[in-house]
């Protein structure tokens, strides 16, 4: 595609030459004509595809050549070069149907961006006048598709290939070629689909002019394949040269997943996937690229919330504080971003472990609360997306919503004091838990808790707290082989025999009782006693 720059002014022109690499971009740049006139003699013979022209120079104007222009070449697009005071023209130029307009004081990228635009714009023409071509663009797609991406050709593919896909077939596949996958995405140019789209349509024009290869833009990124001879330069460090080059003149931000290297044509799609597979480390490593041999050698990081974290966790949503909140998501999840051995899959469970502590706490809160029955109906369940860039805000925004849940809505209306008494017992059962501690969580004088606790849950702060110590004992018991003595003080009873009246006085058994039966409804092995 050929795009011709006229202009009166030399420095205007001989700039606007130099400035923009348009061979880089996919352009061919005609020599600059110093006037309408003489533009207007060589477009005949010349055959520009793009007008770039001053609006106001001797003689003839820019929308009079763009006018005259068209008449020699009816599908010519033209931008027009114009100054803050051209308003009037302009107004002009838009009846006239001008492709587009730049102030000469625009920067190139604006000035790129605009003829990239164009470009796109007249290739979009040139498929629906030409339908012979958009259905070999439509094959080529599909064929690359099939057999890179998804894996699968069949014969009449195979005989197909080497005619759409010609730089991977323009020889036998020597015993020192190597072929391999590189992803690419592109950032910098806005959030709007129009201008991502843009940024990678420049981007593959780029890739075609500088790297020989195939390249097919998926799924808001660039799939290219390339071919080259092992004796020639190293293929790793040959793309990121390219790509470094493109970034400065497209003024953008990239980012290059490399898969594995391949010897044979056929294993194109194990080359992909592993590219693919580089490529999902970009939601978690700070890294512009992405290497399938440094990341396939990673052994996985830590995949549990600790006892420890997770009491810590606890006690944050009971407080109802999104700071301290915050700062735990970072302290929890950041160490294992800057470990060497995570991967996604350690990542992954490790978070997935926080939501389930978290989840774990609000069912104890609520069930304080006599209200369990209504988690399910209210409290969505954590999904991690896969294309979700920012782990830890992803995992902060859902135990977020666990805490509100629970202290705006859960535990609201007239009994909140109450409950959120309930739950802060709950949650310290095994620590030293007094009246006037609780009152002091829950804004209230000690005495008119424990008014309003007995009339609220029908037994008085004490007995309250004695329950949950034995209920939190028959947990224990149910699972843990630690002796009843050690059990008796884990949940805050210094006294063993003690602990063993009052358990047996609440459930009717003591508690080596307790433990024979459910050891026996479990079928697990009885530990020794006591």
């Amino acid at each position: 595609m050929k795009i011709l720059i006229v202009d009166d002014e030399v420095i205007i022109r001989t700039g606007l030459a130099k400035v923009i690499k348009w061979k880089e971009i996919g352009l061919e740049l005609l020599d600059p004509a110093a006037s309408a006139e003489e533009a207007l003699r060589r477009i005949p013979e010349e055959r520009p595809h793009i007008l770039l022209t001053d609006i106001r120079m001797k003689h003839m104007n820019g929308l009079d050549l763009a006018e005259k222009a068209r008449e020699i070449i009816p599908e010519l697009e033209t931008i027009i070069l114009s100054g803050y005071d051209d308003f009037v023209y302009m107004q002009q130029a838009i009846r006239q149907g001008v492709s587009d307009y730049l102030l000469k004081t625009s920067r190139p990228e604006e000035i790129m961006k605009t003829v990239l635009q164009v470009k796109q714009r007249i290739e979009d023409k040139w498929k629906h006048h030409n339908q012979d071509q958009y259905k070999n663009q439509e094959i080529r797609k599909r064929l690359f598709e099939r057999w890179i991406i998804e894996g699968e050709t069949t014969p009449v593919d195979a005989e197909l290939l080497p005619f759409y896909l010609p730089q991977l077939f323009a020889g036998q596949t020597a015993s020192g070629d190597r072929l391999q996958v590189f992803i690419i995405t592109a950032e910098g140019w806005g959030d709007s689909p129009g201008s991502v789209s843009l940024l990678l349509f420049a981007v593959d024009n780029m890739l075609h002019e500088l790297l020989p290869g195939e390249t097919l833009i998926y799924k808001q990124r660039i799939v290219l394949v390339t071919c080259r001879e092992q004796q020639a330069v190293e293929l790793d460090a040959y793309p990121a040269a390219v790509l470094q080059k493109i970034k400065s003149l497209l003024k953008c931000r990239l980012h290059i997943a490399i898969g594995k290297t391949v010897r044979r044509r056929e294993q194109l799609h194990d080359a992909y996937r592993a590219a693919d597979y580089a490529f999902s480390y970009k939601t978690v490593l700070d890294q512009p690229v992405l290497m399938f041999a440094d990341i396939a050698a990673r052994k996985g990081g830590k995949t549990v919330c600790t006892q420890d974290e997770e009491h810590e966790l606890s006690a944050i949503l009971l407080e109802d504080d999104s700071v301290a909140l915050k700062n735990w998501v970072i302290s929890y999840v950041q160490p294992e971003l800057d470990n060497p051995q995570t991967t996604i899959d350690s990542l992954e469970s490790l978070v997935h472990s926080a939501a389930l502590s978290a989840h774990r706490w609000l069912e104890r809160a609520v069930s304080a609360t006599g209200r369990s029955g209504m988690i399910e109906e209210q409290l969505q369940p954590f999904q991690l997306k896969a294309d979700q860039v920012f782990l830890k805000d992803a995992l902060f925004q859902h135990l977020l919503s666990i805490m509100e849940l629970f202290h705006h809505r859960l535990a609201g209306g007239q009994t909140t004091h109450t409950q959120k008494a309930m739950a802060y017992i709950r949650e310290h059962v095994g620590k030293d838990i007094s009246l006037q501690q609780v009152a002091k969580y829950v804004h209230l004088h000690p005495n008119h808790l424990s008014e309003v606790f007995k009339k609220e849950a029908g037994l008085t702060f004490g007995d309250y707290v004695t329950r949950q110590k034995i209920e939190r004992a028959k947990e224990i018991l149910s699972v843990s082989p630690a002796k009843i003595a050690e059990i008796a003080g884990t949940v805050g009873f210094d006294d063993f025999k003690y602990f063993s009246q009052v358990f047996k006085k609440i459930t009717g058994m003591t508690p080596s009782e307790f433990r024979e039966e459910a050891s026996r409804a479990t079928g697990q092995p009885q530990p020794p006693k006591a």
